[in-house]
Order: C-alpha cells, then sequence, then structure tokens
C-alpha cells in the first residue's frame, strides 16, 4: 500500500521527519527543490560552527541517517524513493556549498545547476538511480548529481572567470 505522507505521517517517527526534510517533503509542489532550499540555512548554521574538515564529517553523518531514514520511510510509504523524500536533496546540496565560491552567483548556479542535474539524471545518474535500491541508492544517486554540479562550476570557473 502507497501512503501519501501527511504532517501525521512525518511526526510518525524520527526517519520520516528526517527522510522528509525536517518536513519540507511536504511541499504541494517540488518538494525536492524545497529540500535543496533547506540546505542554505543547515549549511549556514553548520558553517558558522564548525570547522571545514568538522563540517565535512558532519555531512557524511547526515549521509549515514540518510540512508537509515529514507530505507525506512520508502518502506512505511510503499515507495522506496518516493518524491516527498528529499533529505538526499538536503544532504547534496550541503557538500555542494562547503566548496561553493562565495557570493550569490556562485550560490544560484550552484543551486540551479544541482536541480537539472537531479532532475534530468544524466548517465551514470539515471542508472544508478534504477539499479542501486534502498536508502543507499535514494542518498547516492544525488551525491552523484552534486558531482556533476561541482563539475559544472570548476568547468565555468576555469572559463570564464
Amino acid at each position: 500500500m502507497i501512503i501519501r505522507p501527511t504532517l501525521r505521517f512525518l511526526v510518525a517517527h524520527p526517519a520520516h521527519f528526517l527522510a522528509l526534510g525536517l518536513g519540507t517533503g511536504l511541499a504541494p509542489v517540488a518538494p525536492g527543490t524545497a529540500g535543496t532550499l533547506l540546505g542554505f540555512p543547515i549549511y549556514s548554521l553548520l558553517a558558522a560552527w564548525l570547522a571545514p574538515l568538522e563540517l565535512l564529517a558532519a555531512i557524511g553523518g547526515m549521509f549515514a541517517l540518510g540512508i537509515w531514514a529514507c530505507g525506512a520511510t520508502g518502506r512505511a510509504m510503499g515507495i522506496p524513493d518516493h518524491s516527498a523524500m528529499n533529505w538526499d536533496e538536503v544532504v547534496a546540496f550541503l557538500l555542494i556549498l562547503m566548496v561553493t565560491p562565495p557570493g550569490l552567483g556562485w550560490q544560484a548556479f550552484a543551486f540551479f545547476a544541482f536541480r537539472f542535474f537531479d532532475v534530468v539524471k544524466p548517465p551514470p545518474i539515471r542508472y544508478f538511480d534504477r539499479t542501486i535500491k534502498g536508502g543507499f541508492g535514494v542518498m547516492f544517486d544525488d551525491i552523484v548529481a552534486a558531482f556533476y554540479t561541482l563539475l559544472a562550476m570548476a568547468i565555468v570557473k576555469q572559463l570564464f572567470f
């Protein structure tokens, strides 16, 4: 049976709350975009308190928690990678923000490039999305989309700056 996420579902289990991006997964449209936007304030808070290696370790911990939370929530919802589960976008975007050059322009580029790669899923992202199942699969394809985003930023920076 497929469950449609509600506020009651969100707060029924800590895994649901996390997998649904602290509630942003309940957005009626574009929950992946809402989760990506959540990355901005989370990054600002963490970067203010943590050194870069500590921040990277925290993101690694959030990735591991996401494997658990997305796996459990996917099973509860009846869809392994339901669109409301957006913790994968949050974590991948935090990783991107760690190396995004300062400035609103670069942040906007990072945001739109990541959303593009996450939605379009060019190879091998689509392959990983379809073949790696469970919580790890949910989290991993977004890390590959983050890599594509970082690569695109590096190319743009090299060519134009």
